[in-house]
């Protein structure tokens, strides 16, 4: 009875040990986040068309409020939530002058006209305030905004 006992230790101290040998191999093994950027993704798009380097990081800040909409196939929806969150933005900043903001607009590589919507929007209101970044590929929601802090 007592070598059986001995035998099933030993069979779950070798299962125990095979999980965490699995788990170190799984978690050395798995796939990093994709951080590459493509020379267009550091840009923006002026009103103009005008092609202008999205600020750095390590710059000193420059608006006190950023809004960052990650978008990826929105042109039918994005309209109604950027007039309200606009024009909420825009009266706040009516209320307080010295307010400041950005809402940048991530084209999460869409198919449909989510880059040229947002356009739409830094035309009427400046490229100081709406900003579009247009990805070459879709990333996914998290992959969208992680890109925004690299160009931002």
């Amino acid at each position: 009875m007592d070598f059986l006992c001995v035998i099933l230790q030993a069979l779950v101290a070798l299962a125990v040990l095979g999980l965490i040998v699995l788990l170190v191999i799984a978690h050395v093994t798995a796939r990093m986040v994709n951080l590459t950027r493509h020379e267009k993704e550091k840009y923006f798009l002026t009103a103009t068309g005008e092609k202008v380097v999205f600020p750095s990081l390590h710059d000193p800040h420059s608006r006190e409020l950023s809004v960052v909409v990650p978008a990826y196939n929105e042109e039918l929806r994005m309209p109604v939530m950027l007039d309200e969150a606009l024009q909420y933005l825009e009266n706040r900043q009516k209320q307080n002058p010295s307010f400041t903001y950005e809402v940048i607009v991530v084209d999460d590589g869409s198919k449909d006209k989510t880059t040229e919507l947002g356009l739409r929007y830094t035309k009427k209101y400046g490229a100081d305030k709406v900003r579009v970044l247009t990805l070459v590929k879709n990333r996914g929601k998290g992959g969208a905004v992680r890109m925004v802090r690299l160009s931002n």
